[in-house]
């Protein structure tokens, strides 16, 4: 099956540039929750950065994604701005929901994000109903559903992806395998080695990649859409890293062992990503340097514009709550 060609230089700057932005605002975030500046709680992606931005780098502006509680590197990946993302965290009137919708609820329809959410597997099924409209609808657009690998035993996973598959739904099942829950290893939760495996029983492709190497994700990402833009329907990839963080700000204990920790943190996928650039030529050691600075410096700016920002208005903790008044609880008119 073909598939695009290799990504320009350019592009794969800005892969990295969006790499380490994600990397930057995760850090920021936990250092802002800290500070009691950040309520609920942060769940950081670091480490697994590769995955949002190579599944990214291959869609379009009009295709759209789904994404979890651990949602903030698959925002930034599709493009949302840091400014109103910082602002949505710290509940500011200025973030993309208002301020209302928080670290675990970002959605920006404009940017294609259609919500993260903090169900786990909730967002499977919203993918995979919108990427069956955009068919109806007679759109050739993509939607990527990224969960982890405890929602892949949830029970909405397997009605989705059965649905999907029987409508052929140009939908795209990203599991984002990082080895543990909170307390819990992949391992001792399933008695498979490989989620990618259960697509057989719905009839479409299931391919494990590193989920630490941007050009191995991209790749896979890039046949997935090409095949569901041919109305050929889903693929289920299996990113397999490692979240080198515990589980999120509130959680801070973890018990993962010492040495498989370091072991991941030695597979850093933007410490990878930017040594294959300068030793390929196409990015210099100095450029690279440069870029993540750039990352800290919009991050930083991004915290400044949200800890400058107002609060909600009191009068609009219950706007978007209830349906508008001239409609009946039926639907009808009044």
């Amino acid at each position: 099956m073909a598939v695009s060609t290799a990504p320009r230089t350019e592009q794969l700057e800005l892969s990295l540039l969006q790499m380490h932005r994600i990397r930057a605002f995760e850090a920021k975030a936990m250092e802002l929750f800290q500070e009691k500046l950040i309520r609920g709680s942060v769940h950081p992606y670091t480490g697994m950065e590769a995955i949002a931005v190579g599944v990214c780098s291959a869609l379009r502006e009009d295709d759209y994604i789904t994404s979890t509680h651990r949602g903030h590197g698959h925002s930034i990946a599709k493009g949302l701005d840091l400014k109103l993302m910082m602002a949505e965290i710290t509940g500011r009137a200025t973030g993309y929901c208002g301020g209302k919708g928080g670290s675990m609820h970002i959605t920006a329809m404009r940017h294609g994000m259609l919500g993260a959410d903090a169900i786990v597997a909730g967002s499977v099924a919203i993918a995979t109903g919108a990427a069956y409209a955009l068919r109806l609808q007679g759109k050739d657009a993509v939607v990527v559903s990224f969960f982890g690998d405890g929602a892949s035993n949830q029970g909405l996973f397997h009605e989705a992806a059965n649905l999907a598959s029987a409508l052929s739904a140009p939908v795209i099942y990203v599991c984002e395998n990082n080895q543990w829950a909170i307390s819990m290893p992949f391992r001792d939760a399933v008695n498979v080695p490989d989620v990618a495996v259960r697509a057989d029983g719905y009839g479409f492709p299931g391919v494990v990649v590193d989920g630490n190497d941007f050009f191995a994700v991209r790749e896979a990402a890039e046949r997935a859409v090409v095949r569901a833009r041919a109305g050929e329907g889903p693929t289920l990839i299996e990113a397999k890293s490692y979240r080198i963080t515990p589980h999120s700000a509130a959680t801070p204990n973890d018990n993962r062992p010492a040495e498989e920790l370091e072991l991941w943190r030695s597979r850093d996928p933007i410490v990878r990503f930017a040594e294959a650039l300068v030793e390929r030529q196409l990015v210099s050691a100095a450029r690279v340097a440069a870029i993540e600075a750039e990352a800290i410096r919009e991050v930083e700016e991004g915290a400044e514009y949200a800890l400058g920002s107002p609060f909600p208005a009191p009068e609009t903790a219950v706007a978007d709550v209830y349906a508008p008044s001239e409609w009946n609880a039926d639907g009808r008119l009044r």
